[in-house]
């Protein structure tokens, strides 16, 4: 059965690193940082993925969203509470039943201080395997799936300064029946952030400038066979800006934009391996998997602690900074905004190929009433044969402000 466990892990990463199809590219250059539960690193919500997966420092006014980005914006909304739905059907040009599911709200408890949470599910459909259970072949499907709960308590610290924090449970289950001592992986993690937004004078306008920060899930390692091997969960370091210019009366342009840094340690690769231990034979034999197995342990990387591994991953990868840098992948993104109800949406990520190749344009739009709001956004890949290509997502997101006023209360 733990040959299950490696096809699911593989499909799980292929939204992520499956746009590395550029797997035609040197294997010995090709080294992206790998980690377990990497749904958490998928963006839920339509109006972050319609400008380029950005949504750091964005205008916090009327978004329920900030949950995955930077709680620490939500003391800065206009209303007292709010709930959004988001929904994305995953790898569509692979097969037609991955799906991300997030819901998400908060509530303020008076003008400075709000409460925060969301959960996260993430289904990877139905799989269906062939094992080979000593003398009889047994065939029959599993339904693996992840889900994280978050909850945040952020605070305004001034008018224009605010800052949060955060635990999060992880749950990976992996596969349908547990032999061979294969589990569900859990763990639990934190978030920090931060966020200023201010007023600032561009030429003869009133621009409304922010800027985020958001350290997310620091914490355990997950493991699926009861302790013996620990996997990183997805780490991550979030910088981002926006600014906000208003046209006239009626309508606005927002420009912003994130950069985002994996807190894990570069794993050794199997092509590291093949040049130290076996520099005669051929890198891409895979003959020596096992043998790469035990010897990964020996670098230590796997009793490596997650807070060691913040630190080393600033400084480990083996192209020396300018791999480090090729590590930092980032988005770009611009919001025109006509009265506060409709809203059109476009921007741009980009993951370096030997780090993901995640590479694509983004567009959406938007449609906000005094109780709901839909929001849609589409990805247009760069990357050659990149599954990721005309990936969807809806969110639906309800003010409780607007639903008091209409029943009067």
């Amino acid at each position: 059965m733990r040959h299950n466990i490696s096809v699911i892990r593989f499909i799980v990463s292929a939204g992520l690193f499956l746009s590395t199809q550029t797997l035609h590219a040197q294997k010995e250059i090709f080294n992206p940082v790998y980690t377990g539960v990497t749904s958490l690193s998928i963006a839920p919500d339509s109006r972050a993925g319609a400008m380029g997966d950005v949504g750091c420092a964005t205008d916090p006014y009327m978004d329920n969203n900030s949950q995955y980005w930077n709680p620490s914006k939500y003391p800065f909304t206009n209303s007292q509470a709010g709930v959004s739905l988001c929904y994305t059907p995953w790898l569509r040009k692979l097969v037609s039943d991955i799906d991300l599911a997030n819901l998400t709200g908060y509530y303020k408890l008076d003008d400075y201080s709000v409460l925060s949470g969301s959960l996260t599910y993430f289904s990877l459909g139905e799989v269906f395997v062939s094992t080979d259970g000593g003398q009889t072949l047994k065939n029959f499907s599993i339904h693996p799936y992840e889900m994280a709960v978050d909850f945040d308590y952020s605070r305004k610290l001034s008018e224009t300064f605010s800052a949060a924090v955060g635990l999060r449970f992880i749950y990976s289950d992996l596969q349908y029946t547990y032999e061979d001592d294969v589990f569900p992986g859990k763990a639990f993690s934190a978030d920090i952030s931060m966020f200023y937004n201010n007023y600032i004078a561009v030429g003869r306008r009133d621009c409304l400038l922010g800027l985020g920060l958001n350290a997310s899930n620091i914490g355990s390692k997950i493991s699926y066979d009861g302790g013996q091997t620990n996997e990183f969960i997805p780490t991550n370091l979030r910088l981002g800006f926006s600014l906000t210019i208003p046209i006239d009366e009626y309508n606005s342009f927002a420009l912003c934009a994130d950069a985002n840094k994996l807190m894990v340690p570069t794993k050794p690769t199997y092509s590291q391996f093949m040049n130290e231990v076996y520099p005669e034979a051929d890198p891409k034999d895979l003959s020596y998997t096992s043998d790469y197995v035990q010897w990964l342990a020996s670098t230590g990387y796997n009793e490596m602690s997650p807070i060691a591994g913040i630190f080393k991953s600033f400084s480990d990868a083996p192209g020396g900074f300018e791999e480090e840098l090729r590590e930092i992948y980032w988005g770009v993104g611009a919001e025109y905004n006509y009265n506060d109800q409709f809203f059109l949406r476009g921007g741009y990520h980009y993951e370096n190929e030997y780090k993901g190749n995640r590479k694509y344009f983004t567009l959406g739009a938007g449609f906000r009433m005094n109780v709901f709001s839909l929001d849609a956004a589409y990805l247009i890949s760069t990357a050659q044969s990149n599954p990721l290509d005309q990936t969807l997502r809806f969110t639906l997101s309800f003010d409780m402000d607007g639903i008091k006023q209409i029943f009067g209360r």
